[in-house]
């Protein structure tokens, strides 16, 4: 039987989102090219905040109860903060098309979690295809070699391994969430909570404030603020709302053929023989859990 429409409303968005999820990789390394990652990344929240002020009834009758606040909390500093301070130092030194791979790993994490924080069944076949996954991802980082894409691709890929493992927090967090807050209210939430964590970061040492307008740059931290955060983020976290939390993140297994596609087009960006086969490891690992973890489901109550 053919699903409704209404149905599919939100793979849809799920696709959609994993889309714009894709093209931040490529906007983040053009931005990056002329302003410090961490004026990029406040840029892109602040972008969000104001945005959210489109929006004033999504802060209307909200439901709120305090035994949420441990679940937002943990996810805000999940994600956006620590998420971003990963993946923007991950992108200094990997390349787009790599740091898309490693995302393939968030839907076994987030299995893992499940079992760990939810106590869902978690089988052997699904521990042997995270296993093949890192082995995968490992292979991808010692093939590599340092170029203008990635100086240093080992040590930014295990920092984007990193980012997916706060991104896993984020999602079992933001599953029990939507049963009880829309969907915008979480993302303008993320927003304002990476806007205010990100803020005096631009005052460390270090630091490199910017001196000068560069116009495909800043346009690149209008988009990831504006289309990425408001629009990847409401499709996913709409997504989450409406299909279990372990589905609605194998959808993210779409981020590294978007990458791969999108990187190649706009930065030039190419993968070698022994690159393709590790990243085949890591899809192999991938496919293998997915039975599993396809069935799993996360409490909202």
């Amino acid at each position: 039987m053919t699903q409704s429409p209404s149905r599919m409303v939100p793979y849809i968005c799920l696709v959609l989102a994993m889309v714009l999820w894709a093209s931040t990789f490529i906007a983040l390394k053009l931005a990056f090219k002329t302003y410090d990652p961490m004026v990029v990344i406040f840029g892109r929240m602040l972008v969000a905040s104001l945005c959210a002020l489109c929006f004033p009834f999504v802060f209307r009758n909200i439901p709120f109860r305090f035994k949420d606040v441990k679940y937002m909390a943990i996810m805000v500093i999940c994600e956006p903060c620590l998420y971003f301070v990963f993946e923007a130092k991950a992108l200094v030194h990997t390349s787009a098309s790599q740091a898309g791979m490693i995302t393939t790993m968030m839907p076994l994490m987030v299995a893992i979690g499940a079992r760990g924080i939810f106590k869902e069944k978690l089988t052997l076949k699904t521990l042997f295809g995270f296993l093949i996954a890192v082995t995968g991802a490992l292979w991808l980082s010692l093939s590599s070699e340092s170029s203008e894409h990635g100086p240093n691709p080992l040590l930014g890929n295990f920092l984007e391994f990193m980012a997916m493992v706060c991104a896993s927090g984020y999602a079992l967090c933001l599953k029990k969430l939507t049963a009880r807050y829309s969907s915008l209210f979480l993302t303008f939430l993320q927003a304002f909570a990476g806007a205010v964590f990100f803020f005096p970061i631009l005052f460390f040492p270090g630091t490199v404030l910017p001196v000068q307008f560069v116009p495909l740059p800043f346009l690149s931290i209008l988009y990831l603020g504006s289309a990425v955060t408001l629009g990847a983020y409401g499709c996913y976290n709409y997504g989450v709302s409406q299909i279990p939390a372990s589905q609605a993140t194998a959808f993210i297994n779409l981020i590294p053929v978007f990458t791969l596609v999108m990187s190649a087009l706009v930065l030039g960006e190419q993968f070698t023989g022994v690159q393709y086969t590790a990243s085949g490891l890591v899809f192999v690992g991938v496919i293998l859990s997915q039975g599993p973890i396809g069935r799993n489901k996360i409490s909202a109550k």
